[in-house]
């Protein structure tokens, strides 16, 4: 999935000569915590949160504080035809809340964890009628393919999967079902040798 399938674009932006008190009402009239700094030709010259504002407006009311003082001058950034993927671990590395996305130097769009929260909800279908089973099992060859066997041959039909990271010799993967009664799957699986951690209707 492509940054461009998820970001918010054309974003409310901000001159560099506004104040910041323009900022925070910008902010506080379209209910938002994050406002790229344009240019006139939408050429990005930086990027403002919220806290930025909130911390800053007490020091500019005394002092010759400005929004291009408090602004991120050199936000990390994102192209739209980048993966979801890089936006998430940009995200985490750096512990922000949104990043400008752009073009040939000019914005086009933000994308906030909140986005990337929305994608994995709607890809692990957490918020549609389903069930689950939580499966213990080795890292071993073909170990993933007979879990995946069992679950088919009782009628489950799987929405998606989810893996934790290879540790040690053993795994947990969370098979994500059309709604259904989980209990024939539960013995079905333990009957292979499988441990089930969890099973939800």
């Amino acid at each position: 999935m492509k940054i461009s399938d998820l970001m918010i674009p054309d974003p409310i932006t901000i001159p560099e000569k506004a104040s910041i008190t323009d900022a925070l009402e910008l902010m506080k009239l379209n209910s938002i915590r994050h406002l790229p700094v344009v240019s006139p030709k939408k050429l990005l010259r930086g990027f403002v949160t919220l806290a930025d504002l909130k911390q800053g407006l007490i020091p500019s009311m005394v002092g010759d504080v400005s929004l291009s003082d408090l602004m991120i001058k050199d936000p990390i950034q994102v192209h739209p035809d980048d993966d979801i993927e890089i936006a998430a671990q940009l995200i985490y590395k750096h512990k922000i809340s949104g990043m400008p996305v752009v073009k040939n130097r000019r914005l086009v769009g933000i994308i906030t964890e909140t986005d990337i929260l929305r994608a994995f909800i709607d890809m692990m279908g957490i918020l549609t009628g389903s069930s689950r089973v939580d499966v213990l099992m080795a890292n071993e060859q073909g170990a993933f393919k007979e879990a995946l066997q069992v679950i088919n041959d009782c009628g489950a039909d799987i929405i998606n999967v989810g893996i934790t990271a290879q540790q040690a010799s053993k795994r947990i993967c969370y098979f994500r079902l059309t709604s259904c009664k989980t209990d024939a799957i539960k013995q079905a699986l333990e009957a292979k040798g499988f441990e089930v951690l969890h099973a939800m209707d």
